[in-house]
């Protein structure tokens, strides 16, 4: 009787500890008490479960119907340290959603509807180590957006429609190990200048090689440049049923960043187009600052001055144009098409000169030939005689007669 009454207090130990581990577990979801994960995947839903234990670490909401969600979503969920919300239709977040999330590390934005970021939305995310916001729609990211991301590790940005980064929204992201940028519109131009910079900086820079581990083999899908194994040595790096991948930094790893326009450069990684091709952009920019110094006058704004009253018995002075001027977009040089009109100006040029040798040529040789007949014309002039002076010839031979 000993025995039974020992296990009957161990398993009510036990459910004691789960009770107190994870109090309720939402409906359909399922819960793990010893991870203190809470898997809601693939269940259709439209809204986040209310009920959701204020203790969880780890929260699965990838493959359901999500469209919006409130501010207060994951409210009360402090501990929460890994958020996936991958498979979703999030447009829009609002910017305080994550306001409460003071522990996350890991957040799974992967293949949403998403067009639009606030500045604000991970400044409560001091912790925030893995960051994927692939598949989404974004046309531009908000500057100061990574402000306070220090511990940020991995960035991942494919298949967006990003075609301009500007540089001063990365330089917060000093221990920034994986970043990618592949499958977005690039415009490879003066706006992609100073990001191209901070791209070298980032490939080139000096690191300590660190080891990270991931649980999620979907976090490593499209990245080839991560030396990820996984089943190698049981035991040591994993435990059956939660396979474990772990990856080796040393320096900036960034996969390929390939430009769409202009169409010179179309295909080629950003990377390794020569900066020469951007000497134009210092130009620009001093043809800019210079016209703007040489015509001074009040700052361009949209609001219209109100005139001035004229006085009684003066003639109104015209006013001042303040129009703001329509700055045009300055297109990149194009070599290729540039030698292009080169060749094609000489082989015009080549042709009017063959041209006029030979118009040349055929006058000189019409005049020559023109003066060759006058001169055999008099030769034979004097040969034919005078036909005016024959009759009276023929009157002296009637005489003699």
């Amino acid at each position: 009787m000993i025995f039974p009454s020992l296990c009957t207090r161990i398993t009510c130990w036990i459910a004691l500890y789960v009770v107190e581990a994870l109090p309720t577990c939402p409906f359909s979801c399922k819960c793990d008490s010893r991870s203190l994960e809470v898997d809601c995947s693939g269940l259709g839903l439209t809204a986040v479960p209310p009920d959701v234990p204020g203790a969880t670490r780890t929260l699965l909401l990838l493959n359901n119907k999500l469209s919006a969600l409130p501010s207060w979503a994951f409210a009360n969920l402090s501990s929460l340290q890994r958020l996936d919300l991958s498979n979703n239709f999030l447009d829009q977040l609002p910017h305080s959603i994550f306001g409460d999330l003071t522990n996350l590390t890991e957040l799974q934005l992967r293949n949403n509807s998403i067009r639009t970021l606030d500045r604000d939305l991970l400044r409560h995310s001091p912790l925030l180590r893995h960051l994927d916001l692939s598949i989404n729609g974004l046309a531009q990211l908000p500057p100061g957006l990574f402000d306070g991301l220090l511990a940020l590790r991995s960035l991942s940005l494919r298949s967006n429609r990003l075609q301009n980064l500007d540089r001063l929204t990365f330089e917060p992201l000093a221990n920034l190990q994986l970043l990618q940028v592949g499958d977005n519109p690039w415009e490879c131009d003066c706006n992609l200048r100073e990001f191209k910079h901070w791209m070298e900086w980032f490939s080139y820079r000096d690191g300590d090689s660190r080891i990270d581990y991931i649980a999620d083999k979907n976090y490593l899908l499209g990245l080839p440049f991560w030396g990820a194994r996984d089943g190698e040595k049981e035991g040591k790096f994993w435990a059956p049923g939660q396979p474990l991948f772990f990856l080796l930094h040393a320096g900036g790893r960034l996969d390929q960043l390939a430009c769409t326009l202009p169409k010179e450069l179309r295909g080629k990684d950003m990377r390794m187009v020569p900066m020469e091709m951007f000497n134009y952009c210092s130009q620009l920019e001093d043809e800019n600052s210079s016209a703007g110094l040489d015509i001074p006058g009040p700052p361009c704004t949209k609001a219209s001055p109100e005139p001035a009253k004229p006085k009684p018995g003066a003639e109104p002075e015209p006013e001042p144009s303040t129009a703001c001027p329509q700055k045009q977009r300055h297109r990149p040089a194009s070599v290729r098409r540039a030698m292009g009109t080169v060749i094609i100006a000489g082989v015009v040029c080549g042709i009017v000169c063959i041209m006029m040798v030979v118009a040349a040529a055929y006058g000189c040789i019409y005049a020559s030939l023109m003066a060759k007949y006058h001169r055999e014309l008099k030769k034979r002039q004097p040969l034919m005689g005078d036909p005016e002076g024959e009759p009276e010839d023929q009157k002296q031979i009637s005489s003699v007669a």
